[in-house]
């Protein structure tokens, strides 16, 4: 009888551990699973507005805590991005640069210029946007 009591409980134990390493098995594999399955899901991209565009391209090229902020004028239209006013050499290129990295950007025109330089002739409005090519 003891055997037999001895047989259950072992029985039992083994079972309750074939569970647990079970259960932590799968959520091991759960994680991978849904990376899978999330890389071959195509997303869907909506169009975004300009004003929204223009507020991504300001986070964009505004991340760096030293980016002269208060000195330079995003806007954004027709999928165009406008920089303007002033800022140094290097953050001028660098302004650039990381609007052009946004996601639904088309062009960019990079009007921004040294301070005490005279700023660059931009076309007038609308026609920019509608004869940009970049």
């Amino acid at each position: 009888m003891k055997t037999a009591y001895i047989a259950i409980g072992a029985a039992a134990a083994g079972a309750v551990a074939a569970g647990y390493f079970n259960r932590n098995k799968a959520k091991g594999l759960v994680g991978p699973a849904k990376g899978v399955a999330h890389s071959v899901i195509p997303r869907r991209h909506e169009d975004m507005d300009d004003q929204t565009l223009a507020d991504r391209v300001r986070t964009e090229i505004f991340r760096a805590d030293d980016a002269p902020k208060g000195d330079v004028s995003v806007d954004v239209q027709a999928g165009v991005a406008y920089l303007r006013g002033t800022a140094d050499e290097a953050w001028i290129e660098r302004f650039g640069n990381e609007a052009r990295k946004v996601q639904g950007i088309n062009g960019v025109k990079n009007l921004l210029h040294t301070p005490g330089s005279p700023a660059p002739t931009a076309e007038p409005r609308g026609v920019a946007s509608d004869n940009f090519k970049s």
